[in-house]
C-alpha cells in the first residue's frame, strides 16, 4: 500500500506539473506578444519532439528493464532545460529550445502511466485507481495555478511548473520499480513492431480521434479569453473537465470489464462529436464550462481503455516500447498537426470554424473505429480472443 501511494503521489504532481504546460503556455506566448500562427507553431514543436522521443525513452526503459529511472532522468532534464526556455522572448530561441525540453518532458507523463499501469497488474490493483490521482494533481493545479498566475502574473510560469516539479522527482525516487519481462527487449524486435498491422491500423485510429482532443488541448484557453473569461476560468474549466475524467478513472474497476475496449473507444469517439458540437455553439464562458463535464467522459473512457488495449498488441517485453508509441501518436502526431492546423485556421477564420472542423474531424474518428472493430475481430488475434471468451463464458 505504501508503495501504491507513492505512485500516487509521483503521477498527482508529475500531471500538476504537466498541466502549467498544457492549460496556460498558449497565455504565456500570448503575453509574449507572439502571433497565432507563430503560437500555433510553438505548440507543435512539443509534439514534434515528442514522435522522437517517446519511442526512444520507451525502449530504452524496456531494454535497460527500468522505467523509474529513466522516468527520472527525464523529469530532471526537464527541470533543467525548462529553466533557460523560459528565459527567452526571442521566437526562434523560444523554438529551438522548447524542442529540447520536449525531449524530456513529453515522455514524462507515458513514461508515469506505463510504470503504474505494469505494477498495478503486477501487484493485483486497479490502474484505474492510481491513475485517477494524474488527473486529480491536473484539476486541482490547473485550478489553483489560474488563481496564482492572476496574483503572480502569468510571466512567473515556470516558477510554478518547477515547484511542482520538485515534488515529482522527490516522489519518483521512492515510487517503486515495475518488474523486468522474462525476456529482455532488442531494438530488431522493436522494429518489427512497424510490421504489425493491428498496431498499425490502431495508431491511425488513435489519430483520427485524439487530433480533435489535442486541437482542443492547445487552444481551449484562448477560446475562453475570446469568449470573455480570464486565466482564472481556464483553470476552473480544467478542473472540471480533469475531476469528471479522475471520476472515470476510479470507476474503471467497475465498468471496464463490463464491454470491450473496442466499444468503450468508440463510444468516447461518439461524445467527442458530441462536445465539439456543442462547444461551436458556445456562446460565453459559461456555456464552456458545462459542456467540459464531457471531457471526463470521453477522455478517461478512450486513454484508459487505449492504453490498456495496446498491451494485447505488443510483446510483453515491448510493453512500454508500445505504451509510448501509443502516447507518441496521441499526444505527439495529434498535437503537431493539431496545432499547426488549429493555429491557422483561428488566424483565416475563426474558433467557431475551429470546432466545426473539430466536429467532422471527430466523425471521421468514429467511423474509423468501427471499421478498426471489424478488421481486428477478423484477424487470427480478434478470433481466437473471441473463442477465449467464448468458452469461459461456458
Amino acid at each position: 500500500m505504501q508503495a501504491t501511494w507513492k505512485l500516487k503521489g509521483m503521477l498527482f504532481f508529475i500531471h500538476s506539473a504537466m498541466t502549467i504546460l498544457v492549460s496556460y503556455l498558449p497565455v504565456y506566448f500570448q503575453h509574449l506578444g507572439l502571433a497565432g500562427s507563430q503560437i500555433g507553431i510553438l505548440l507543435a514543436v512539443g509534439p514534434l519532439a515528442s514522435i522522437m522521443s517517446q519511442p526512444f525513452w520507451g525502449f530504452m526503459s524496456d531494454k535497460w528493464q527500468t522505467v523509474k529511472r529513466v522516468l527520472l532522468s527525464c523529469l530532471i532534464g526537464g527541470l533543467i532545460t525548462g529553466f533557460v526556455v523560459f528565459q527567452m522572448t526571442a521566437f526562434l530561441w523560444i523554438m529551438l529550445l522548447l524542442f529540447f525540453f520536449f525531449v524530456f518532458m513529453a515522455p514524462a507523463g507515458g513514461l508515469g502511466d506505463s510504470l503504474a499501469q505494469k505494477v498495478s497488474y503486477q501487484r493485483g490493483v486497479s490502474f484505474g485507481s492510481i491513475r485517477m490521482w494524474g488527473s486529480l494533481g491536473f484539476g486541482t493545479s490547473s485550478l489553483l495555478a489560474g488563481f496564482l498566475l492572476v496574483r503572480i502574473g502569468i510571466e512567473n510560469i515556470y516558477f510554478i511548473f518547477a515547484f511542482l516539479l520538485l515534488i515529482a522527482i522527490f516522489f519518483c525516487t521512492r515510487a517503486p520499480d515495475s518488474e523486468p519481462a522474462k525476456k529482455k527487449a532488442s531494438l530488431k524486435e522493436a522494429l518489427k513492431l512497424g510490421k504489425n498491422p493491428l498496431l498499425g491500423f490502431f495508431l491511425l485510429m488513435i489519430f483520427f480521434i485524439s487530433l480533435t482532443h489535442r486541437v482542443n488541448d492547445s487552444f481551449l484557453g484562448l477560446y475562453i479569453v475570446e469568449l470573455g473569461g480570464s486565466e482564472s476560468l481556464i483553470g476552473t474549466a480544467w478542473f472540471i473537465g480533469v475531476i469528471t475524467e479522475a471520476v472515470v478513472f476510479g470507476m474503471s474497476a467497475f465498468w471496464l470489464r463490463r464491454f470491450h475496449p473496442l466499444t468503450f473507444i468508440s463510444i468516447a469517439a461518439f461524445v467527442y462529436v458530441v462536445r465539439w458540437l456543442l462547444l461551436m455553439m458556445a456562446n460565453s464562458p459559461a456555456d464552456v464550462l458545462f459542456i467540459q463535464v464531457l471531457h471526463g467522459l470521453a477522455f478517461g473512457l478512450f486513454y484508459l481503455t487505449a492504453f490498456q488495449f495496446i498491451a494485447r498488441l505488443v510483446p510483453e517485453e515491448l510493453e512500454s516500447t508500445g505504451h509510448l508509441l501509443f502516447i507518441s501518436v496521441f499526444f505527439g502526431v495529434s498535437g503537431v498537426i493539431g496545432s499547426l492546423a488549429g493555429g491557422m485556421i483561428i488566424d483565416l477564420f475563426d474558433f467557431r470554424t475551429l470546432y466545426l472542423a473539430m466536429f467532422y474531424f471527430a466523425i471521421a474518428g468514429l467511423g474509423a473505429s468501427f471499421i478498426y472493430r471489424r478488421f481486428y475481430f477478423r484477424s487470427d488475434q480478434g478470433k481466437a480472443e473471441q473463442k477465449t471468451a467464448a468458452g469461459l463464458e461456458q
